[in-house]
C-alpha cells in the first residue's frame, strides 16, 4: 500500500531523494489535492453563494458538500457544526475571544496543559489580560504526557474552560480524554480540542470525544494551507455573537441595524477560502482511500524502528517517551545544538525542524530551549529511517 506512495507527491519527481521528516509542521502535497486545487481556479471558479449562473452554482454545490464530507471525516451529526476558517489558530481565536466575552471574568480558570502549542496559550492570555482570568497549566508526568492526577486536582469550582491538545507536536503524546470526560462528567465545563497534529494520522470522532470544539488545519492534512476546520456544538452556534462582520454572515442589513445569519454561516464573514476548501476535500478523498488506521500503524512502526536505533546511544536523548504517541521524535544529542546537526542533516537531503516547536512554555517546563525533530507521514519508509539514523551519528563523530 504504501511501497510507492512517493510517486503521488510531484516534490519526489524534482527531488527523488528528498527524506522530509518535518510533516509536523505541515505535510508534503499529493498530486490529487494540487489538481483539485489547478482545476478550481483554472476552470471552476467563481465567488460562491451569490450567483445563480452556472460557475457559481457548481462551485457552490462542490464547495457545501466538502462541508458534509468534513462532517462525515470527523463524524459530526451534521454539516451545520462545520465551520470553515482560514487556519486552526483563528478557530481557536474565534472560541476564545467569544467564549471569554460572554463568560470569564476575573476568578475565573481556563485550564491549558504544558504540552499546548502557542495557538492554544497566546489567545487565551490576551483574553485573560482584557477578562481578568486565570490561565492555570496542567504538568506533565514522566513519560510526556499530560499529568491526570494533576488534573484532577485542578479543576474545581472556578474552572470554566479546558482546552488542550489532542496530540503534542513535541512529545508526540495523545492526550486521553477518556480520562478528560469522567472527570467533567456533569461539571458542565466546555471543552475545546486541538486537533492539528492528530487529524491526519487517526480515526477522529467528536462525538465520542464530546468536545464542545474542535480544530484542525489544512496544511496538515495533506491539504492545503489557509484553510481551517471549526467543529462547534449547536448550542454555541446560537450563543456567540459573530467574530467579524461582512458580507454572508448576515440575514438582513439595513443602515441602522444588522440581523445576523444563523448556525456556522454567521461565522463565515467574506469570500471564504474557496479553493483552498476544494483542496482539503481531496485531501481528506486521499487520506481515506489509504486508511487512517493503516496510516496511524505505517507511521508508528517507522516511529518505533527509528526510536529503537537511536536509544542505542546515550548521547541521544529523547522527550516524551509516552507508549499512547504519534510518530514524533524529538530529540538533542549531548554536545550538539540542535541547530548544527539540523545544517548537517539538511547536507544529507534531510529535512527535520529544530527549535521550540512554536511550545516555549513546554521547552522551558523540560530545561532545554530547543530540540531536533523528526516527524514521519506517508511517504516516509525504512530506507529514509535508515539514512536518518546513520546520519545522526554521522553527525555526532563530525561535531565531537
Amino acid at each position: 500500500m504504501f511501497e510507492n506512495i512517493k510517486n503521488l507527491f510531484p516534490v519526489f519527481e524534482k527531488n527523488p531523494n528528498l527524506v522530509f521528516l518535518d510533516t509536523a509542521a505541515s505535510a508534503l502535497k499529493p498530486k490529487e489535492m494540487i489538481d483539485a486545487t489547478n482545476n478550481c481556479y483554472s476552470y471552476e471558479y467563481a465567488n460562491v453563494h451569490r450567483g445563480l449562473y452556472s460557475l457559481s452554482s457548481n462551485l457552490t454545490k462542490k464547495f457545501e458538500n466538502t462541508r458534509i464530507q468534513v462532517s462525515d471525516f470527523i463524524s459530526s451529526h451534521s454539516e451545520e457544526n462545520i465551520i470553515f476558517t482560514k487556519s486552526a489558530t483563528e478557530g481557536i481565536n474565534l472560541v476564545v475571544d467569544k467564549f471569554s466575552e460572554k463568560y470569564l471574568s476575573e476568578g475565573d480558570e481556563v485550564l491549558i496543559s504544558y504540552l499546548e502549542h502557542h495557538a492554544n496559550i497566546v489567545p487565551w492570555h490576551i483574553a485573560a489580560k482584557k477578562y481578568k482570568f486565570k490561565v492555570v497549566p496542567i504538568i506533565l508526568n514522566e513519560v510526556g504526557e499530560i499529568d491526570y492526577n494533576d488534573f484532577n486536582d485542578k479543576i474545581n469550582s472556578r474552572t470554566k474552560f479546558i482546552s488542550l491538545a489532542h496530540m503534542s507536536n513535541v512529545t508526540g503524546s495523545i492526550t486521553d480524554f477518556e480520562i478528560i470526560k469522567k472527570r467533567i462528567k456533569g461539571l458542565n465545563i466546555p471543552m475545546m480540542i486541538d486537533g492539528c497534529q492528530f487529524i491526519a494520522h487517526s480515526k477522529l470522532n467528536v462525538l465520542e470525544l464530546d468536545c464542545d470544539f474542535y480544530v484542525f488545519s489544512g496544511h496538515k492534512i495533506y491539504g492545503p494551507s489557509g484553510v481551517g476546520v471549526l467543529y462547534m456544538k449547536d448550542k454555541w452556534l446560537e450563543i456567540f455573537n459573530p467574530y467579524q462582520g461582512g458580507g454572508s454572515m448576515i440575514d438582513t442589513v439595513e443602515i441602522e441595524n444588522t440581523k445576523f445569519a444563523k448556525g456556522f454561516q454567521k461565522f463565515e464573514a467574506g469570500t471564504p477560502p474557496i479553493a483552498q476548501v476544494i483542496g482539503l476535500g481531496a485531501s481528506i478523498n486521499f487520506v481515506n482511500k489509504i486508511g487512517l488506521k493503516d496510516i496511524f500503524n505505517y507511521e508508528k512502526e517507522l516511529h518505533d524502528y527509528t526510536l529503537e536505533k537511536l536509544s542505542f546511544d546515550d548521547d541521544v536523548l529523547i522527550y516524551g517517551k509516552s507508549l499512547n504517541k504519534g510518530a514524533i521524535i524529538s530529540f538533542n544529542i549531548n554536545g550538539i545544538h540542535a541547530n548544527d546537526l539540523a545544517m548537517f542533516l539538511d547536507q544529507k537531503n534531510i529535512a527535520v525542524r529544530t527549535g521550540h516547536h512554536c511550545c516555549q512554555p513546554l521547552m522551558k517546563y523540560l530545561k532545554i530551549t530547543s530540540t531536533a525533530r523528526a516527524s514521519f507521514g506517508i511517504y516516509n519508509n525504512k530506507d529514509d529511517a535508515d539514512l536518518f539514523v546513520s546520519s545522526v551519528f554521522e553527525a555526532k563523530k563530525f561535531f565531537i
